[in-house]
Order: C-alpha cells, then structure tokens, then sequence
C-alpha cells in the first residue's frame, strides 16, 4: 500500500469511513494548475467532494472560478468566498426563484448559469426581472453526449442572441462537457474532441462577429482535461472535476491524466469471515458508490487474488485464498473506482495528514438545500 495511506492510529475511526488526505490533495491541485497552464484557467467542479476545506485549499492555490450542478453547491461555494461560480446544470421550476434569492445572499459573487432552450431562458428572465437581478447566462452546446445542450448551428445562434436580449440575462459565453469522450486510446480521444470541437469554435466566431459578447467557453471534465489545456483560445476554461481527489476508474482507464493520485480512500473492516475462503466486509452500497458493475466499485488495498462475490447495502463479500489471515475487526483500506457519488454517501470524511487523523471535514453540500 502506498506510504501515504498509512496511519499511524484508526482505533477511533468508525467504519466505514471516509479518508481525505490533505497533502495528496494539495498535490492534486497543484497539478491541475500546472497541467492547465495557471490558476485562472481553470473552474474545477466541486461535485466530487462538496466541500468548503477544499475550495479554500484550491483558492490558496489562486483559482478564483468554480462549477457546480445543484443550487446548494453554489452556495456553499459563495460562502467561501469566491468570487464567481457557475451552475452548469439546466435551472427550471421553482430553482429558478432560489437562483435570484442567491445572488443577493452573496453580492460578492457572480453567478452564472446554463441554458438550452427558449423555455427556460424565458422562465430564468422571468424570475430574475421580478427580482430585479441579473445572471450570466452560457448556453450550453450538445457536442455529441446528448444529454443536454443544443447542437452548434442556427438554433444555437438564435438561443444566444435571446440571451443577449432577455431582461434580467447577460450572455455569458459557451460550455461544452464531453463526458462520453472515455477513450483509452489518447490518440483516438484527441481526434474525436478536435472534430467535436471544430464547429463550436466557428459557433463562437460567428458570435462575435455579430457583435455579441462571448467572454468565456468553459470545456470539458477530467478525461479530456489534458486535451483542452493545449488550446490557447481566449476565454477558455477547464473544468475537471475527479482530479482534486482522483479514483480508481480514472486512475485505472487514463493514464495520460498523470501526476494524480487517489487522495479519497474507505477504511472497512472485516466482520465476518463465513468460510474458510469468504470475508465479509462492511462496505456495502450505502458507502461506496454503486454505479460500477458489482466486482469495480473499489479496489481493496493488500487484499491479493480477491474476487467480489455479494454487495449489499451494509455488505460486502469476497473470496479469497488467504481469507483465514483476517479476523473480525481487520481494516482493508479500498480506493473508490466513482468517488464523486461515493463522497455524497457520507456525512464527514477523516482528515489525514502526515500519517494522523488531525480532524474531520463536513460534506456540507451533499444536500439539496443549504439556506436559499
């Protein structure tokens, strides 16, 4: 097991639970800033760990912008003090009033959000009018994921030119998130962004040339960060999101997003050893994320030749030849394979630095509501 996992006394740590480990994320940090070429091109996502001890780590290292994607996120990042945050998440609904109730909570910040359709620019100039506020607002463009956004073209040029003319709305410029760029191949993700990307940058030339303002364009996730950070167009903006902490499915699929390392990990303890083969650890779905396939949602860490045979929700059940060297009350150490949703399962996380528990962290915007 790495070094850096080790820790000196876990008698008082309750299981499972969650590990942070400050150092390796201040290295994390420092790595995106390099690979991104400085501070104040990036706008990492906060959904990995939602919490405020990290967004101050990652102001101390001079970025200034973040993403989110619920309200409560943009909150406790406002609370933080930082200076512009965008919810690159479709606001409908009542979300659209709690929006122009934040922006007044926080007058320090500029908030920015995303749009995709006529009907929710109308709702969003509605809401923010009524209350005499206003919003940046990125139209969000669809460059082959097809989960929201609007395909760079005509429509997309019209949707931004109602922006630009909605009361109580700023055109704020582009975003563009290609989650379904996983490529294992580097060679092969590159060429499918630089064909993906090509008519989003004639959309945002065709923007200014009409004299619209396009002051940002705010691209990718974690997989495809290496990539976007050797553009030089003005403006733009990487927004990874896994780095700051790293897992095992990234770690394991893409090892071109190098100079990161795990900094999250869950201590689990035996609590059954049923065969001579069998151990039954208390590591169920409640504690780390079940989107994987059951056998990839972690990986235990000095457990050799294991196979996962069960998960429950408070359960987890391997097989493996040395089964017997375990006994109840045995820690396993396990790296996440999802480790945004796996955070969102636990109330606090243990912080780890220099081999010591020094304290905890809340995961303070794993709800839903915060104040607004």
């Amino acid at each position: 097991m790495n070094p850096h996992y080790l820790i000196r006394d876990t008698s008082h740590l309750f299981s499972p639970g969650l590990l942070f480990y400050k150092d390796l994320i201040r290295s994390n940090i420092a790595r995106a800033v390099e690979l991104a070429g400085g501070a104040e091109r990036l706008r990492p996502h906060v959904k990995t760990h939602k919490t405020r001890e990290i967004v101050r780590l990652e102001m101390e290292a001079g970025i200034r912008k973040h993403k989110c994607a619920t309200i409560a996120e943009a909150e406790m990042v406002a609370s933080c003090g930082v200076p512009d945050v965008l919810i690159a998440y479709p606001l409908v609904g009542p979300n659209c009033e709690r929006l122009a109730r934040l922006i007044p909570a926080y007058p320090h910040c500029r908030f920015s959000v995303l749009a995709d359709h006529p009907v929710g620019i109308r709702a969003l100039a509605k809401a923010l009018s009524a209350a005499n506020q206003q919003v940046d607002v990125l139209l969000d463009i669809d460059v082959g994921q097809h989960r929201t956004g609007v395909a760079p073209g005509v429509e997309a040029i019209e949707l931004y030119e109602m922006i630009h003319r909605s009361p109580g709305l700023r055109a704020g410029g582009l975003h563009a998130y290609d989650g379904h760029n996983r490529q294992e191949n580097f060679v092969e993700r590159q060429a499918a962004i630089c064909t993906q990307l090509g008519p989003v940058f004639n959309l945002r030339t065709t923007l200014l040339q009409k004299g619209l303002p396009v002051p940002r364009f705010v691209v990718g996730g974690t997989p495809t960060f290496p990539i976007h950070a050797r553009h030089d167009v003005p403006g733009l903006e990487c927004s990874p999101g896994t780095m700051v902490l790293h897992d095992h499915g990234y770690g394991s699929r893409f090892p071109d997003v190098a100079g990161f390392v795990p900094a999250a990990l869950l201590l689990t303890r035996v609590v059954s050893r049923p065969t001579p083969v069998r151990l039954t650890l208390d590591l169920g779905y409640k504690a780390v994320s079940a989107d994987p396939p059951l056998g990839n949602r972690c990986l235990l860490l000095d457990v050799p030749d294991y196979q996962v045979v069960l998960q429950n929700e408070e359960h987890l059940v391997v097989e493996t030849p040395i089964a017997q060297r375990y006994r109840p009350g045995d820690e396993i150490f396990a790296i996440p394979t999802h480790v945004c949703p796996t955070v969102a399962l636990h109330r606090q996380a243990y912080v780890i630095e220099n081999g010591q528990v020094v304290g905890t962290w809340e995961i303070a915007a794993r709800d839903r509501v915060l104040s607004v």
